[in-house]
């Protein structure tokens, strides 16, 4: 049996499938080339790519079963069994259901509806029959191919159970068994022209009954794998450190790789020590599981607090977006700079839990690198190449306390407000964290009011984005709306002139650049002096900055002018030129420019300060600058 599955899943895979192990012996996933308990082979199954497989934690499991139950009368294909999750593209949540090695089911977050919902798969379909009291339908005598194909009601001979539009189905044909989506209600099916899409039918297979398991069962079937990639990753620590001076800290987050980076770094080195930045948006839980694990694991914690850095920069900047993560610089990086400049004079090496699958930026990831934002820090990445099922089966192999709110059914830790999170999972901050829900869907609210959004922008969470993808883009046509994020509200590039040949002679641009004046007009001259010489008048309100490239003249409201010698010159100095006003008035003083000078020319201080005298123009503070590195998105 485990030989014909063996092959089955073979002749399936194609581009963007992975191939997975299941031990129906132990009836759980199997991560390395045989189960540690039963030391029997694996069979193998596949899944869709990237592959990122994780376990289904308590409250996820409690969804299931409720899913399964109401739609079907039956959950017993999950019941007492160990289930996983495996994240696929899709407007929001999207996760393949694993049980019994085998993808039983879809799980969608559906925006519109504001709740999780369950797409059957040819195996549940197959594992259900027989158990199943709910959503049946029986096809009459229709013939053809039906894989695909919508079905009239003419042709149903029986309907069990009541269910909705849109509600999974499973599908009879005489000793064919399949899964397919309702396209009426029960009670009118049988008179529609389209009452059922059926999505396969075919033959039941001998489909292997898996055990009764749980998280024991899957310590046990992988307890070697979990031994040899600890033993790479702390080898991979040591080698590194060997020979280095400096502190070997662990950047610990609250979240689980960052719990798993920790695990393996305890086995590498003695006394690491912690970092931890308190956004000011965290979870509390996330706080005190923090504070208690270092206490608790005799640990030294070094947290940096950025206190009210958000909230007194949300409303310049506007809500983050995960095309605009303002946020990061202002309450992590800034902060945790600000730390290491202050406790690791010399350096400190930082073992994080970065990896390779959680994004595609991260895709790439090396096994040591330099925060280009943060000096003095060297980063080594031991488990970029492990996956969710890698780290969680480790926690729980090594027994490490990790934080409550994974049990949840959240996929990650972070601030409790993040852009990046998804839907489903602001859904569940919603349930647990009531009053912090409030606090930033009211602010939300207000912002989308102040410039017209329709009430979509906020529940749909349209918000999320700057620019947006085209799976929302086709998600607000399909609802009928116009909504775009905007910007910040108060910023905006009106181009009078774009790069034109000039009568004198070169090029010249022209524009009026509106942005907020937290600061008077004369702090420009120090952002401008990190590209060239600059003269300013207090009278006129006029700086005039001169480089080997050109000229810029920026005037107390808001105009710009440039000159240069070709278009080129002129584009780049006018860029160089709104990024400094940009700094100059914006500065939320996270002092990572002041950290990133090689001269000591940067001071903050209520703002941007530059030692002309010191700065040599290399560009290296806006390279560094949140400000800088966002002005597109802030000025549309």
């Amino acid at each position: 049996m485990i030989l014909i599955w063996q092959q089955v899943a073979q002749k399936n895979v194609s581009h963007g499938k992975i191939v997975k192990r299941w031990c129906d012996t132990c009836g759980t996933l199997i991560l390395g080339g045989r189960c540690s308990s039963c030391h029997s082979l694996p069979r193998e199954f596949v899944i869709n790519a990237p592959g990122d497989i994780r376990p289904c934690m308590s409250s996820g499991h409690n969804t299931l079963t409720e899913l399964f139950r109401r739609n079907f009368g039956s959950s017993s294909v999950i019941d007492e069994r160990q289930v996983f999750f495996n994240k696929v593209p899709g407007e929001d949540r999207t996760d393949e259901v694993i049980a019994g090695g085998n993808v039983i089911a879809l799980l969608r977050y559906d925006i519109k509806e504001g709740g999780l919902a369950l797409e059957l798969k040819q195996t549940g379909a197959e594992l259900l029959n027989g158990k199943a009291n709910k959503n049946i339908i029986v096809l009459g005598s229709v013939t053809g191919h039906l894989k695909g194909k919508n079905v009239p009601g003419k042709d149903i001979s029986g309907v069990i159970g009541d269910f909705r539009k849109g509600d999974p189905l499973i599908i009879r044909k005489g000793g064919k068994v399949g899964h397919g989506i309702a396209l009426e209600n029960s009670g009118s099916i049988g008179t529609a022209e389209k009452a059922v899409k059926v999505r396969d039918l075919a033959v039941p297979s001998v489909i292997p009954l898996s055990p009764r398991s749980d998280r024991r069962t899957f310590v046990g079937a992988n307890t070697e794998h979990f031994k040899n990639i600890e033993a790479t990753a702390a080898n991979e620590i040591r080698s590194f450190v060997r020979t280095r001076k400096e502190k070997v800290t662990v950047s610990f987050s609250g979240g689980k790789d960052s719990l798993a980076a920790l695990g393996v770094t305890l086995k590498a080195v003695k006394d690491p020590e912690l970092l931890f930045v308190n956004t000011g948006i965290e979870f509390p839980e996330t706080v005190s599981y923090v504070r208690r694990f270092s206490k608790t694991y005799g640990l030294k914690l070094h947290e940096a607090d950025a206190g009210s850095a958000f909230w007194d920069n949300v409303g310049t900047f506007g809500p983050p977006a995960k095309d605009f993560r303002w946020c990061c610089k202002v309450c992590k990086l800034g902060p945790v700079t600000q730390l290491i400049s202050e406790k690791f004079g010399k350096g400190t090496i930082t073992v994080e839990g970065n990896r390779a699958l959680e994004s595609f930026a991260r895709s790439k990831i090396g096994p040591v690198s330099k925060n280009p934002f943060v000096p003095n820090q060297t980063t080594l990445d031991p488990i970029r190449h492990w996956t969710s099922s890698d780290v969680w089966g480790y926690i729980w192999w090594k027994h490490l306390d990790h934080n409550e709110l994974y049990e949840n059914d959240m996929e990650r830790i972070g601030c409790y407000l993040c852009a990046s999170c998804l839907a489903s999972e602001w859904d569940i901050t919603k349930r647990t964290h009531p009053e912090m829900y409030a606090e930033w869907d009211g602010y939300l609210r207000g912002y989308a009011k102040e410039r017209d959004l329709p009430a979509e922008f906020v529940d749909m969470g349209f918000w999320r984005w700057k620019i947006l993808p085209p799976k929302m883009i086709k998600l607000a046509e399909e609802i009928n709306i116009k909504t775009s994020p905007g910007t910040a509200g108060k910023m905006s590039v009106r181009m009078l002139k774009g790069a034109s040949p000039c009568a004198a002679g070169g090029f010249s641009m022209e524009a009026v650049v509106t942005i907020p004046r937290s600061r008077d007009l004369s702090s420009v001259k120090d952002a401008l002096r990190t590209i060239g010489d600059v003269r300013y008048s207090d009278d006129f309100e006029i700086a005039l900055l001169r480089t080997k490239k050109g000229t810029v003249k920026i005037f107390g409201g808001g105009q710009v002018s440039v000159t240069a010698g070709n278009a080129a010159d002129a584009e780049y100095l006018f860029e160089r030129a709104v990024k400094g006003m940009l700094r100059s008035q914006l500065c939320t003083s996270c002092r990572i420019c002041e950290k990133k000078c090689p001269r000591n020319a940067i001071r903050i201080d209520n703002g941007l300060h530059v030692n002309a005298e010191r700065c040599d123009s290399c560009g290296r503070c806006e390279s560094s600058c949140m400000v800088a590195h966002y002005y597109d998105k802030m000025l549309g």
